[in-house]
């Protein structure tokens, strides 16, 4: 070996040693490692399942295809129960422990106001989260905070416009049944904004509720019976459990002609499983506005994603929220894939704020700019009939 070529292997592995260095947290040569932190365990764990079948679908899919510029996509997935006070170990232990690029698709609301300064400190990518609220939606946004779904307050003024406009429902004849947090919080101002837009004061809106994780409807029930002469309309922001008591109890009470909605946050196959199980009567009529299409439509988007479930999760059954999953990991692999060979939390937030109109097949284009980090706006109506099934509903 020549001196040159001594100089030059010497200038080439220091370029190496730099690169290494200068190398993103959760990038290697052959994978990229995300995180996700969501209840695998209590009341709502099948939420996180869902969520989490979704995005390792899309991964799956990815990676069969040759991942992200060579690089395989690895998901690591943490329990907290749906716990805020969980949260904050599982976010530290995945990004300062197991050292992931970033995290996608957190569950919930409360949960989201521990994980959202958290990564807003330490520069971390937070992707995707399932939930509406507000505390994601800054204006302008926080930097490393992305969204897919629409927020909690445009479902909430799409339902009561839809009870408003639609079924002829008077403002001061609905109630709202949320749980008490912030979750609850976020949906209960989407409502109180349209009830204002009616002339209709928040403060006199009829508001019962329950408590996070548990399925204790008991008081909300009977503050809902003590003025049922009243009412026509409940509008719910809950999780699956107690939503599916509060529809059971008021049904049983002889008031089956209330109209009951929820979220999309409630888990909508689960509401629906845990209904029909109680029998035809309690399912039926029962509406829930959705931030994705019916996963079980014949759209080119969800084709695709039923394709994937059944090669990657065989067994599992399409739904709403594995389908959001799924959404946002295709959104984060487009985001991957423009920010190039060199993968970075600021090349990918550029390459994210670069997304206009992108049509994966769901027909609606989702748009991401440096004033605006939320995909979707759009709304989707579903009532289910006695059978627990979604047919669509037009909210308009």
């Amino acid at each position: 070996m020549t001196a040159r070529d001594a100089v030059r292997g010497a200038l080439a592995a220091a370029a190496l040693a730099v690169a290494g260095a200068a190398a993103a947290q959760g990038v290697a040569g052959d994978e990229i490692v995300l995180g996700m932190v969501a209840p695998f365990s209590g009341a709502a764990k099948e939420m996180g399942q869902a969520v989490r079948t979704g995005v390792e679908v899309a991964f799956a899919a990815q990676n069969a295809a040759g991942g992200v510029g060579g690089r395989r996509l690895r998901l690591i997935a943490m329990d907290d129960g749906y716990e805020p006070a969980r949260t904050s170990a599982a976010m530290k232990e995945l990004v300062e422990g197991k050292k992931v690029f970033g995290v996608i698709g957190n569950v919930g609301t409360p949960t989201a106001a521990v994980a959202v300064p958290y990564a807003n400190e330490k520069g971390v990518l937070f992707f995707g989260a399932v939930s509406g609220a507000p505390l994601l939606r800054n204006d302008p946004p926080d930097r490393y905070v992305f969204n897919y779904r629409a927020s909690y307050g445009e479902e909430t003024a799409a339902i009561v416009r839809y009870l408003v406009e639609v079924r002829r429902i008077a403002p001061s004849e609905i109630a709202v049944f949320a749980q008490e947090d912030a979750f609850g919080d976020a949906g209960f101002e989407g409502v109180a904004r349209v009830m204002r837009h009616y002339r209709r004061d928040p403060a006199k809106v009829l508001r019962v509720g329950y408590k996070r994780n548990t399925a204790d409807v008991e008081e909300a029930v009977q503050g809902i019976l003590r003025h049922a002469r009243g009412l026509k309309a409940v509008v719910m922001v809950a999780t699956y459990k107690p939503a599916a008591r509060f529809v059971e109890k008021l049904k049983d009470a002889g008031h089956g002609r209330l109209v009951f909605s929820n979220v999309s946050f409630v888990g909508s196959n689960e509401l629906a499983e845990e209904l029909t199980q109680l029998g035809p009567g309690y399912a039926d009529g029962v509406v829930v506005t959705q931030v994705v299409p019916n996963p079980l439509a014949k759209a080119s988007a969800t084709l695709r994603y039923q394709k994937e479930l059944k090669a990657n999760a065989p067994g599992e059954k399409p739904g709403f929220l594995s389908l959001e999953g799924w959404v946002a990991a295709r959104l984060l692999i487009e985001g991957l894939q423009r920010a190039g060979k060199n993968v970075n939390t600021e090349a990918v937030v550029e390459a994210l704020e670069g997304i206009k109109a992108l049509d994966l097949g769901l027909g609606v284009p989702l748009t991401f700019a440096p004033s605006e980090h939320q995909a979707s706006h759009k709304i989707w109506g579903t009532v289910m009939d006695g059978k627990g099934e979604f047919r669509s509903l037009e909210l308009e």
